[in-house]
Formats: C-alpha cells, structure tokens, sequence
C-alpha cells in the first residue's frame, strides 16, 4: 500500500533523507522514530507530496506521487502535526469543504458518524477558532476519515490531546488499520509505538538505522529494568552510524 524506493531529498546540498526504501502493507501500523532532524517529517511531506523527491520513487495505493498525484492523494489522508484549519469556518463546514474536494457524495451519514467518535457532535456548528488545539486536531483527523483512505499519514497525532482524547484517538487508529489501511505514525512517545504500531523504523541524520517487527525489536535489543525494549532501541540506534535491520 506504501512503497518507498531510494527515497533522497537535499535541500541546498543538505541532505534530509539518504537512500530510504520501505514498504507499508494493509493493516500494518509503521511507527516512525528518530531525534529532531532526522528525516521523519521530510519522508511524511514527500510521501503526501506536499515537496518533491531529490530521487527515488513512492507510491501510494499503486499510484506514483510524483506521476499520478491526484490519483494517490484520494487515497491518503495525512494530518500534519500543526493542522492549518479555516478559523472561519465551522466543524461541519470542514467535514462538507472536505467531501466536495474528495466527490465524496452522501457524505452526510458518515460525518455525524465520525463527529460521534471523536466527541465532536456538539460543537458541529462551532467556528474551529473557539476551539481547543485538541478538538482542533480530531476535526483534523475527522477530516482526513471521511473520504475512507487507504493510506493514513500522522505527524504526532495526540498533540494537544487530554487523556480521553488519547484513548479514543489510539481506537480510531487500530479500527483504521483493522479495516485494512496502511498507517504510518511519526512521533517521540515511545509509549504510542509501544501500544500501537506493527512494525519500527528508526532514522537518525536522514537514514534508516533500523527497520523491523515490534516482536523481532523486542527480541533483539531486550527490556531493562530501568526502559523498554524500544527505548533500548532508540538509544543505541541513534548513538550508532550503523544501519541496521530488525
């Protein structure tokens, strides 16, 4: 669902991400990990295309970003980790702008639907600007649903979020990838990863360092009394020049 092959992108001879292949399938949750600089937002911007790739190629459900974009970006949602919203404009208006652009037709049914699961049905005709920045990222996410895309891109999603809006967020995420999308998460909470993804990858200086299972991770680097197997992971991937492969 998500293939990316020999992935680079330099900015004025800045190298952001170097070589990067992967694949995402359906119902896999990949958590994408790595210190600030690394390369995670740049690999999520280029996957949406949102910035063209210096080289290599990604597809989205089939469809080349950079040959075929409108074809792949009907089948992505992606929720940028500070959503650019219209302030004038009211929840449900977001959902009706969101479904024209997609042609997604009878629309109506579903959005009550998600406005139900993300407990946002009472503050359907508020403007987005009384809102909270966590309503603020369900309507985000509430936006990227309703066009049901095969491809969800999420660039630290459970910002601004209590711990209610967490859990269900969390739930929205599994019942995603168990109706069959391919997820990709990029995040610094190991404890998100922890509970949700499939698979790692780690990435330090626009590199993969690391690309597994949450099992053969576990396996291979162990749990200390003092963090988990993941954090085990983080530590001694990013610390290390070496790739490595889980």
């Amino acid at each position: 669902m998500i293939t990316v092959t020999n992935f680079s992108k330099q900015y004025k001879g800045f190298t952001a991400v170097k070589d990067l292949s992967f694949s995402v399938e359906p119902g896999q949750i990949l958590g994408l990990l790595g210190p600030n600089g690394a390369g995670k937002t740049t690999t999520l911007r280029a996957l949406c295309g949102i910035i063209p790739p210096s080289s290599g190629r990604l597809v989205i459900a089939g469809h080349d970003i950079a040959e075929a974009p409108i074809a792949a970006k009907q089948n992505l949602g992606y929720i940028p980790d500070d959503p650019r919203l219209f302030d004038t404009m009211t929840v449900w208006e977001h959902l009706a702008f969101t479904a024209a652009a997609y042609k997604v037709t009878g629309f109506e049914e579903r959005a009550e639907a998600l406005l139900a699961s993300f407990e946002l049905t009472h503050k359907r005709d508020t403007l987005v600007h009384n809102l909270s920045r966590g309503m603020r990222q369900k309507v985000a996410i509430a936006c990227a649903f309703l066009h049901d895309p095969k491809v969800i891109l999420f660039d630290e999603p459970l910002t601004g979020l209590d711990p209610q809006g967490i859990r269900g967020i969390k739930q929205a995420i599994r019942e995603r990838a168990q109706a069959g999308s391919a997820i990709i998460i990029s995040s610094h909470l190991l404890s998100l990863f922890e509970d949700l993804c499939t698979h790692i990858m780690v990435l330090n200086l626009g590199e993969c360092r690391l690309f597994g299972t949450m099992d053969n991770v576990a396996s291979e680097f162990g749990q200390t009394e003092d963090s988990s197997a993941l954090e085990e992971a983080y530590f001694t991937i990013t610390q290390n020049k070496e790739t490595g492969q889980a």
